[in-house]
């Protein structure tokens, strides 16, 4: 598996457009890394960058930034509502695939001695980067921000990790850059029907899992309280895994909670939205909706998506891009300008920035039907297959919906939205196989293409061939199986799904069955080919089993429906 890692970058200037864009254009200066977003805020003049790209790649992209920005930001004359220590603030790696947090770590390390050593500028490691405890936390890191490094440079335990020395001139410039490694974080700010920043601050404070300070007689004029040991008494808040504050944004004209979720699985992205909605309700604010900064993982959206319409008692098989509008519209994610999936949703980002190639699953229906019919060998019957099972599994959910919806049967949406989740699941990988199913033809044509002028060129070829013939088989034999699985959805359906419907499962059960039929016509086609006669017998025999039981489950689905059409 290739590794890969993404990089967040921010940089303490959200209002010159063109140093933002002289900073982004070095770090995409050789095309290595995909550049996935650029998100300046004007009122904590401060841009957060996210690029991705290999290890390699990504920590020379970030240096080039990192030396850019060192040129073009002057900290003597920066200001701006974020906390701030440097002209790059903070600089974190982030494992995507193939690649652990403890590597992005040792990455992170380099990456800080190289920015001290070459540039001098001093850097702190933080995060799973740091080298004490302490420093794990940004916020120790940063504390006192900008204007503190004279008093912490050269002070020890309070110093940089690197670049460590007396407070001077080159520093006041560019001052301090963060570096580290973490997991994924979301950044994202609850926008407030107030303006007063301390009413922000205070629900900042009642959900960030750090709290607040226990004071003198419960009163918020009370001296903070201390423990034996002088340390300050916290009263912890009921958002684990996340960072708050309240601040007032002159752009919007409101005062809103900006946190970082810094472990979604302890805290989803909508539990922090409902919980931010509770506290802010209870002391008479309300959350007019969310932005998100920067990028976020679609999971979140899902599990948000699904989570409210659970709440609405809503069934969860739809549609991921459905699922996706109900988390935004729930949340407000497009409450002060338009969200667009496609520009912050990482895995969206990620596909966009990958060489495009064509697939059959994006064509519209005539085009696909067109190219089946064209000269062109593939699109073939595997593929149709596969398709004809992906809609066979999508009629079995299209039934599990109207019967989740149904007037009267409110009490049992569960039952049928699960359902609807394993249709669902099922198109899906139909779906995918749709296209698979042609590059396993495409793979046999690529062999013929190999040379073959001498023993060790021919013994070459014969063996990717015989590894092409065999994914060729096994492609259609998972079009079978896969298939197979929608008789459970359609009988159930047939059985205690909307009557009304009920003609859908038939039609939902002649194509999985075609769909089966047709993937084993492709699978004897095949395996004719293989030398390895042993496992070209077992794999026929296993599909053949697989289409005898097709053939008896859409019997008995039909005689199902058309005794429900009788009565």
């Amino acid at each position: 598996m290739k590794q890969i890692i993404e990089c967040v970058p921010n940089f303490s200037e959200g209002r010159d457009r063109a140093v933002i864009d002289a900073i982004t254009a070095e770090i995409e200066k050789g095309g290595e890394v995909s550049l996935l977003d650029v998100d300046p805020g004007e009122a904590t003049n401060r841009t957060v960058v996210t690029f991705v790209g290999e290890p390699e790649a990504v920590c020379e992209a970030a240096f080039r930034g990192i030396r850019k920005a060192a040129e073009l930001i002057d900290m003597r004359n920066h200001h701006g509502a974020h906390p701030r220590m440097g002209a790059t603030d903070v600089c974190p790696l982030i494992p995507v695939s193939g690649i652990t947090l403890e590597e992005c770590a040792e990455l992170a390390r380099k990456l800080a001695k190289r920015v001290s050593d070459e540039l001098g500028i001093p850097t702190y490691c933080y995060e799973a980067a740091a080298f004490t405890p302490e420093r794990k936390n940004l916020a120790v890191c940063r504390a006192g921000e900008y204007e503190a490094l004279p008093e912490k440079m050269n002070h020890e335990g309070k110093g940089p990790d690197f670049g460590d020395r007396p407070y001077d001139e080159d520093a006041a410039r560019t001052g301090a850059t963060t570096i580290g490694a973490r997991d994924f974080l979301i950044a994202v700010n609850y926008n407030l029907n107030t303006t007063s920043t301390r009413r922000a601050n205070a629900i900042a404070f009642d959900v960030r899992e750090k709290g607040r300070p226990m004071r003198e007689g419960g009163k918020v004029t009370g001296k903070p309280m201390k423990d034996a040991d002088g340390n300050v008494v916290m009263i912890p808040g009921t958002l684990k895994g996340t960072k708050a504050i309240g601040w007032f944004i002159d752009e919007y004209g409101i005062a809103q909670v900006s946190m970082n979720i810094t472990n979604m699985r302890e805290t989803p992205l909508h539990k922090a939205f409902d919980e931010v909605c509770a506290k802010a309700a209870a002391r008479g604010v309300r959350v007019t909706g969310a932005e998100i900064v920067g990028l976020v993982p679609k999971s979140a959206l899902i599990d948000a998506g699904k989570h409210y319409l659970r709440m609405q008692q809503r069934s969860l098989g739809i549609p991921e891009e459905e699922i996706i509008r109900i988390a935004v519209k729930s949340m407000g994610l497009d409450d002060l300008k338009p969200f667009k999936p496609e520009e912050k949703v990482i895995e969206y980002m990620l596909e966009a920035g990958k060489e495009k190639t064509r697939k059959l699953t994006d064509m519209t229906l005539t085009a696909f039907a067109d190219e089946t019919s064209s000269e062109s060998p593939a699109p073939g019957g595997g593929s149709i297959s596969a398709y004809m099972g992906a809609l066979g599994a999508a009629l079995g959910t299209m039934v599990a919906n109207l019967s989740a919806h149904k007037a009267g049967w409110d009490d049992r949406w569960e039952e049928f939205s699960d359902a609807a989740e394993k249709g669902r699941h099922i198109q899906d990988r139909l779906i995918a196989l749709v296209d698979e199913d042609t590059e396993a033809f495409n793979r046999i044509m690529d062999v013929f293409a190999m040379p073959k002028g001498t023993p060790e060129e021919k013994a070459a070829r014969s063996a990717a061939l015989q590894d092409a013939t065999l994914y060729a088989t096994q492609v259609p034999l998972r079009t079978i199986k896969t298939s197979f699985e929608a008789f459970d959805l359609l009988e159930e359906m047939a059985r205690k799904g909307n009557p009304a419907s009920v003609s859908d499962v038939g039609v939902g059960a002649l194509a999985a069955r075609s769909a089966v039929f047709g993937a084993w016509l492709n699978v004897k086609i095949n395996a004719a080919g293989l030398k390895d006669r042993e496992k070209a017998d077992a794999i026929l025999a296993e599909a053949e089993k697989i289409a005898d039981e097709a053939a008896k489950r859409e019997t008995e689905i039909l005689k199902l429906v058309n005794d429900t059409i009788a009565k």
